[in-house]
């Protein structure tokens, strides 16, 4: 039975895993999936972990995010024969799923057991599904975000203050994250912004269902004008 950290680089699994190093707990892989969209802060923090927790080894999966957004055929369904997935909405987070096929096809006739890192006050989130074995140490230690956050800060990282800016430092272009947080993107990475429209001529649904990308700036524009 293998141990394996399922490692996003956020505050909670950083926190965890950490943890997990500090209590000699079992350790037999670390896998982040690499999406290519995670905020620069967030590469440097990954390599900043890798360093830290040597001669542990971070395990880097990855898949092609545009080949899948705008590229791949789709061989089923009512979209059958056309090509992307484009934009995620509640319905069809594609990304989310590849994320754990890549994870499940590396982890394929082994026997594991994950540790995945949802905090005290998040447990809602905290399900067991297709007969995995899953345990969430900051569950059982009663960590909740905050915690989690400045034991973070308190081993020296602090995500090129990510967290200073938004809640949550997952993909940069997530159509599902809040209006606030896609409003810093825009405002304090441009060239992320750029990237985002670039996909977004590949794809065949509309940013949101409420705003197309366009339409979020003119919105973001008008608040800095009235800000100013």
């Amino acid at each position: 039975m293998k141990h394996v950290v399922s490692f996003s680089g956020g505050k909670d699994s950083t926190a965890m895993l950490l943890m997990m190093i500090e209590r000699k707990m079992p350790i037999d892989y670390i896998l982040y999936v690499d999406t290519t969209k995670d905020f620069p802060g967030m590469y440097k923090h990954i390599e900043q972990v890798a360093n830290y927790i040597k001669p542990l080894e971070i395990t880097r999966l990855s898949f092609d995010f545009d080949y899948w957004f705008g590229e791949r055929t789709i061989t089923k369904g009512k979209r059958k024969g056309e090509t992307g997935y484009g934009w995620a909405d509640f319905r069809n987070r594609w990304c989310t799923r590849l994320k754990i096929w890549t994870i499940s096809k590396f982890l394929k006739d082994i026997d594991v057991i994950e540790y995945h890192g949802i905090a005290y006050d998040e447990q809602r989130r905290a399900k067991n599904k297709d007969n995995r074995i899953i345990k969430y140490p900051l569950i059982d230690w009663k960590i909740t975000e905050k915690q989690a956050l400045n034991y973070c800060y308190e081993k020296g990282f602090d995500w090129s203050d990510l967290y200073e800016k938004m809640d949550r430092v997952s993909c940069y272009l997530c159509p599902l994250a809040r209006l606030g947080q896609l409003k810093t993107v825009y405002t304090e990475f441009p060239n992320l912004w750029e990237d985002m429209k670039r996909l977004d001529n590949k794809s065949f649904r509309k940013f949101r269902n409420d705003y197309t990308l366009n339409e979020l700036e003119k919105k973001f524009d008008r608040e800095i004008k009235k800000e100013n």
